[in-house]
């Protein structure tokens, strides 16, 4: 078991678990802890409570010792020191002509260092800045950017309720806002009506973002029918803060409005855009529904008499519909038979069609008229006797010229 309290080393900052050391510390008391950055001075916000610390759990740290009263002077002094290097860090980023807005200026407690808060829309290069305010202060110095929602915690304000921001005023930690939590509670989605100091959404559409989203689960949607004490109607809108429900339920020939609470409403089941409209079984007023002749009113060997398919009688009818199209029919055979006959009777009557020669095609390549055989190599003087000039394709080309004309 471990005793621990929770210490706030800055205005509305986070808040860390310290061990107590032994030390009786209450809330509002000043102390003096060791941080990441060195000694500090914090503000015990959180009494004194015990806790059962695992063998996983990372060892706290341990609260040094009570402030004194020289402690708090020194507090007071670097308070002086940070407005005073607000002033001089101003004036050296306007010298730079530098694109940053500064915030704030914080000291640390052993006046070991300086840390300057600034906003920017990008990034910047201020190095040379960091070494003139080095000169000057002749202590480390840091320069962080922050956005605009810590830049608004830092700085303080009244929100659009009239009341100081919620960051400045107890908000240790910002939680993720968006859009849909607008949505989800009806309210206007006018940026400006939204929006906080910062120019980002509000923080306070997180407070009741949970009742919201607990409570629709529970009530019925806009436009399904519902029962009331007056009888059925349509729902209209929802107001989930009271937890009532506006339902319009018809008056003859015109309809009204009235708002129920939650436990005098009853779900019927279904929307009314839902709603299928199906024709009465029986009584007056009955339509008939036209059968369309893609489907006469035939038995449907496919379906058994409960309205399921039936897979066997499918199966089957496909079987008998593949073999009677791979089948000729009987009169497809008789037409191409009747076609054959035509064909061969118009042959003997007109008789073979004649072919023309192109005496062009003849000159130029001879047809042979037997089969081609290869000729045994001729050996000596009988080749050359039968090897043709190069000039005699010229005279072939020029008696078909002649024969032309």
């Amino acid at each position: 078991m471990a005793v621990i309290v929770g210490i706030q080393f800055q205005k509305n900052g986070k808040i860390y678990n310290y061990d107590t050391n032994g030390l009786g510390l209450r809330p509002e008391e000043y102390v003096i802890c060791d941080t990441p950055h060195g000694t500090d001075l914090g503000q015990v916000v959180v009494g004194c409570r015990q806790i059962e610390l695992q063998d996983s759990d990372m060892p706290l740290k341990k609260v040094l010792r009570i402030a004194s009263e020289k402690d708090l002077q020194v507090s007071s002094d670097n308070r002086s020191k940070e407005r005073e290097a607000f002033v001089i860090c101003q004036k050296k980023i306007a010298e730079h002509k530098l694109d940053m807005k500064l915030v704030s200026v914080e000291y640390a407690f052993d006046n070991s260092k300086a840390m300057f808060y600034f906003t920017a829309n990008g990034r910047v290069d201020f190095r040379s800045l960091v070494k003139d305010l080095a000169s000057v202060f002749k202590m480390r110095i840091e320069l962080r950017q922050i956005g605009v929602r810590d830049e608004a915690r830092m700085i303080g304000g009244l929100g659009p309720c009239g009341r100081q921001i919620c960051c400045g005023a107890f908000l240790d930690e910002f939680q993720p806002v968006s859009i849909k939590m607008a949505k989800e509670q009806n309210l206007s989605l006018n940026p400006t009506k939204i929006s906080g100091v910062c120019g980002r959404l509000m923080c306070c559409l997180k407070y009741e973002q949970e009742h919201y989203e607990q409570t629709r689960k529970i009530m019925p949607r806009v436009g399904k029918e519902v029962i009331t004490p007056d009888g059925t109607g349509i729902v209209s809108d929802l107001n989930i803060v009271k937890e009532t429900v506006f339902v319009r339920i018809a008056n003859g020939d015109t309809s009204e409005i009235r708002e129920y609470p939650l436990e005098k409403i009853e779900k019927s089941g279904q929307s009314v855009a839902t709603q299928p409209s199906m024709p009465p079984e029986s009584g007056e007023g009955t339509v008939p529904v036209p059968v369309p002749k893609e489907f006469p009113e035939t038995e449907n060997r496919d379906f058994a008499a409960d309205g399921s398919r039936n897979t066997k009688n499918t199966v089957q009818n496909t079987e008998e519909k593949n073999s009677r199209d791979s089948k000729p029919r009987k009169n497809d055979r008789n037409q191409n038979k009747n076609r054959d006959l035509q064909r061969s009777d118009r042959q003997d009557r007109l008789g073979k069609p004649v072919m023309r020669e192109n005496p062009n095609r003849s000159a130029q390549i001879p047809v042979q008229t037997e089969p081609a055989v290869k000729p045994e190599k001729p050996s000596g003087r009988q080749d050359a006797e039968n090897t043709k000039p190069a000039s005699s394709w010229a005279e072939a080309v020029q008696k078909a010229m002649e024969s032309i004309s």
